[in-house]
């Protein structure tokens, strides 16, 4: 079995989430990641620490299994010539420091790339390399904020900003920089040249909500607060409560709808011109349900569902093929996984000192297998003294790095 990305090298210098998961991926598909962090602290998920007396907790394994720690300090001019030294031989170099930081220390794309033409170079930042907010921090929730996104969460008739409940904008930037590096490194490997690429927090949040971006730039269309709606804006694709819970439903289309209202003996609806749009129920080509009284068949499907099993209805609506979930917890929903074999998942495991790592996986599966790198995260500076060997700084070099504390 031969990994992707076997044989490629890259030079990471990012840190907390976005970047680093960037070149996770990378990682689990074969390459070789070297971490650069902070001498004596190391990235600051480092910090988050477990019951057990660790530098890598769980949260930073996650982000980091499968790479080599080199920690340096980039600031020094010993530690970026390090760094550049790296970079000379590598495919791919990663940053996510604001704007003009890196430059400080000659590690900016065009300092690399004078030393390696063919460098793929990958800025995450919050705001993107130009224009008036570019030097600005970015994190997650504020991005959220700024975008829109707060005020697409949460009840219909609230105007109160809700904040998706976990850093959905730094993992979809990850994800995008990870798309956008093996795009690059197919390039790089069929015609030769480098890459400079530019994805930031605020174009993952556009993408988060490219279809709801594309109709307002397109048709001026304003997207309303949808709550617990599906897309479609069916009044049966919703969140109900039920008797042991809640149940989300997705009867989108007039066939589906018909399913669920027959199931909850509610079939009057499905001809009741002062509800429906019935001339769009019955069209040959099938959109989606379009209700005149949304507010009154929502509540007639609440009434029918009251004192019902979500558990049950569950089952009952998937049979007839009208797509339902019970509410659950991610902990719940987990605890479901590992138990049985409902869903197809790519579970992976790394074994650390203290304790075995289970993530969620890369979020795909390979046909030669799930899993193609199985080593765990380093401890904070693990690699310093193979990586500068390797570019030839010898043993008393790095005795006088140690003494200056420029490394660990």
């Amino acid at each position: 079995m031969v990994a992707s990305l076997k044989d490629i090298r890259v030079v990471d210098i990012s840190h907390v989430i976005a970047g680093p998961l960037c070149s996770y991926y990378l990682a689990q598909l074969g390459a070789e990641v070297i971490k650069i962090e902070k001498p004596g602290s190391g990235d600051v998920m480092r910090a988050n620490k477990d019951a057990s007396p660790t530098d890598i907790p769980t949260a930073f394994s996650g982000l980091n299994a499968g790479k080599k720690s080199l920690a340096i300090d980039i600031r020094t001019e010993e530690g970026a010539y390090a760094i550049r030294e790296l970079a000379k031989n590598a495919h791919v170099f990663i940053e996510n420091f604001r704007p003009g930081v890196v430059k400080k220390y000659g590690l900016d794309y065009e300092s690399i790339k004078k030393i390696n033409p063919k460098i793929v170079y990958c800025s995450i930042s919050g705001y993107g390399q130009k224009g008036n907010w570019s030097t600005r921090g970015g994190y997650d929730q504020v991005i959220q904020a700024l975008t829109g996104m707060m005020m697409m969460s949460g009840p219909e008739q609230s105007n109160e900003p809700i904040k998706v409940g976990f850093p959905v904008i730094d993992i979809a930037v990850g994800m995008l920089g990870a798309l956008s590096v093996t795009s690059a490194i197919y390039r790089q490997e069929k015609y030769g040249i480098g890459q400079y690429i530019d994805t930031s927090l605020v174009q993952a949040a556009l993408m988060l909500m490219y279809p709801f971006a594309t109709d307002y730039l397109t048709d001026k269309k304003i997207a309303k607060r949808l709550g617990n709606k599906g897309y479609s804006g069916s009044p049966a694709s919703d969140t109900f409560q039920c008797e042991d819970g809640w149940i989300s439903t997705a009867a989108n289309t007039p066939a589906q709808f018909r399913k669920m209202m027959s199931l909850l003996k509610l079939d009057e609806i499905c001809t009741n011109a002062e509800l429906l749009d019935l001339d769009a129920f019955n069209a040959v080509k099938e959109g989606f349900v379009v209700a005149k009284n949304p507010d009154l068949v929502k509540q007639k499907i609440q009434d029918a569902l009251s004192g019902t099993s979500a558990e049950e209805l569950e089952l009952r609506l998937n049979e007839v093929g009208v797509p339902a979930a019970k509410v659950r917890t991610l902990s719940e929903f987990l605890d479901e996984l590992l138990q049985g074999e409902n869903v197809t998942t790519s579970f992976m495991t790394f074994e650390q000192a203290n304790k075995t790592i289970k993530t969620a996986g890369l979020g795909f599966t390979l046909d030669e297998g799930d899993q193609l790198i199985t080593t765990g995260t380093p401890i904070l500076g693990q690699h310093n003294y193979e990586l500068l060997k390797s570019i030839g700084i010898n043993e008393d070099q790095i005795t006088k790095m140690l003494a200056a504390n420029l490394l660990k």
